[in-house]
């Protein structure tokens, strides 16, 4: 791993804490610790880890990271101000903070007056000293402090000389970052740069003039840093405006999890920072694992991946229009404002409808299949992918079907085995809350008739199941392969019970995912044909990749007969 140990910009995640706060999104302990340790990998410096005390899950998972550290990365407890009209060493909620055993902590702050009189229902001066008293305690107690002045641009635009004394309180206190939040998530890039600019020349002021000091008698330079929440769906462009206007840490989460619209997308900053603006977050090494991490964080809190996500998401460089194809073949500067192997992603070919023969080349080169544009299999190909879709076929989809259609009209498909016919069976037992179904198959391979019967809680189950029964003594790899996803969809649903429906199947071997497409009025047959075509295509891939090995062993064994020679 590679990592800058002086980056000029410094990056806080909080996936952790305010990620949490998503709807629909929930954690186990096991889970914050695999996304912490992939973290930390990713090169991130800060990592916050939740609230001690708030919950019994916080409190072990702090536990658990002192037994086991983070590699490089800064583990981060996160708590508020203490309660109004007590003292931070009274305070139960700061004991649980410090038995986290971090060396940072991060306390939020009142900075709009209205949160301070409506909210916590206290004076304007007594907010002041809750924030002094935390810090200071914090600090005496050998703790770093990053102070987060939460609705910060709300309570600037609404009592600007009120919020710039709760930063003024928090320096003084001892606080080395002070973190601008836009709460609300209501803040215009305009603004953000605006008012970071004026902070940062009101506390260059400050310091010189009052030669503000804390109470070591220390001068306390702090920096600034930018937390944007994405309600009005600027999250990301508010924290490039921060950074721009002197800003040096930015917060945000992997995939912009957050509450209400979300927090600012860490995998949108990274590259934008260090690619656009060239700012040093990560290793480069590091931003080539962005896409894996963004995906690998998305699987652990069972949310699938946002597949238009910029920079990560798979189709974030896939190429549909047939004059895009053609013009990124030559020069992918023309429709790919960076290389995707720069944060871990990969260019796609999109095949449908729209597309040229251009998309047909381009995509049966990536299957390794090489064909020249004026082979008439080429346009075969073409014209017989269009007339599918037309059907109700989505070969962008499926992209296995389509490499199963090309080696056919190639003559090149091999018939591993046929299906003579199956029947499926389902038992609604009444009273019951379940259904069981049977389905039988008759196979062919090899000339050979196999007759087999399965049964699964569905028929498209039962129907797996009895295809793999019958397949498992030739092909024994399939063992290996598994239903991954499986999707329905009613294309013509003004037509009832008779509507043609399209049946999308994703299979797996624990290395590689395909998926295949099948259409027909029976939504059993087009199940069918996609199951059917699933398997077919993990065979293939198996039967290519022994190939491959056998070429080399080959080529190994010719090599050291004329050596030996």
């Amino acid at each position: 791993m590679t990592t800058n140990p002086s980056p000029e910009l410094w990056l806080y995640d909080t996936t952790l804490r305010d990620g949490t706060q998503r709807e629909g999104l929930s954690v186990s302990i096991e889970d914050k610790l695999r996304i912490a340790k992939r973290l930390d990998q990713l090169g991130i410096p800060f990592i916050e880890g939740g609230w001690p005390g708030a919950n019994p899950k916080d409190v072990q998972f702090f536990w658990q990271l002192q037994e086991d550290p983070l590699k490089q990365a800064e583990i981060v407890a996160f708590c508020s101000t203490r309660r109004p009209n007590t003292t931070a060493a009274s305070e139960p909620m700061l004991q649980a903070i410090l038995a986290a055993g971090t060396r940072w902590v991060t306390v939020f702050g009142k900075s709009w007056d209205l949160h301070v009189t409506t909210g916590l229902k206290t004076t304007l001066d007594e907010n002041l000293a809750m924030i002094r008293d935390t810090i200071e305690y914090l600090c005496a107690q050998g703790r770093r402090v990053i102070y987060d002045a939460e609705h910060w641009f709300d309570g600037y635009k609404h009592n600007q000389n009120y919020a710039l004394q709760t930063l003024e309180a928090a320096i003084a206190s001892g606080a080395e970052w002070l973190v601008l939040c836009d709460t609300n998530g209501g803040a215009l890039p305009h603004e953000v740069s605006q008012i970071v600019e004026a902070v940062n020349s009101h506390l260059s002021f400050v310091l010189c003039q009052k030669s503000m000091t804390n109470d070591r008698g220390q001068m306390t330079i702090p920096q600034i840093g930018i937390h944007t929440h994405n309600d009005s769906d600027m999250a990301v462009a508010n924290a490039l405006a921060a950074v721009m206007a002197g800003a040096k840490m930015v917060q945000g989460t992997i995939n912009g999890y957050g509450e209400r619209c979300g927090n600012a997308n860490l995998c949108s900053l990274i590259p934008n920072l260090q690619l656009k603006l060239g700012y040093s977050c990560i290793g480069e090494d590091e931003l080539a694992q962005l896409t894996e991490a963004s995906h690998f964080v998305s699987e652990v809190v069972n949310l699938a991946p946002d597949e238009h996500a910029p920079f990560v998401g798979r189709s974030a460089f896939a190429h549909k229009g047939g004059i895009h194809v053609s013009a990124v073949e030559r020069n992918p500067l023309t429709y790919e404002h960076i290389q995707p192997e720069q944060v871990g992603n990969r260019r796609r070919i999109v095949i449908s409808e729209q597309s040229g023969l251009s998309n047909v080349l381009a995509k049966a080169r990536t299957f390794g299949i090489e064909l020249d544009q004026h082979q008439s299999e080429a346009r075969q190909i073409l014209q017989r992918m269009k007339d599918l879709e037309s059907e109700g076929y989505q070969f962008e989809a499926a992209e296995a079907s389509f490499a199963l259609l090309m080696y056919e009209a190639l003559g090149e498909r091999q018939q591993f085995f046929e299906i003579k016919g199956f029947q499926v069976h389902c038992d609604l037992i009444e009273g019951k809350q379940t259904s069981s179904a049977l389905a039988t198959i008759k196979v062919a391979v090899n000339g050979q008739n196999i007759l087999e019967a399965a049964e699964g809680n569905g028929p498209v189950a039962a129907l797996d199941a009895a295809l793999r029964k019958a397949l498992l003594n030739f092909y024994p790899q399939i063992a290996a392969f598994e239903l991954t996803d499986y999707k329905v969809r009613i294309l013509n649903g003004h037509t009832g019970t008779a509507a043609k429906t399209r049946a999308l199947v994703e299979s797996g071997n624990g290395h590689q995912r395909w998926t295949t497409v099948g259409v027909s009025t029976n939504i059993l047959e087009a199940s069918y044909q996609a199951v059917v075509e699933g398997l077919e295509y993990g065979l293939l891939l198996h039967s290519q990749k022994e190939a491959v090995f056998l070429s080399t062993q080959k080529s190994k064994a010719e090599n050291t007969r004329i050596s030996e020679s």
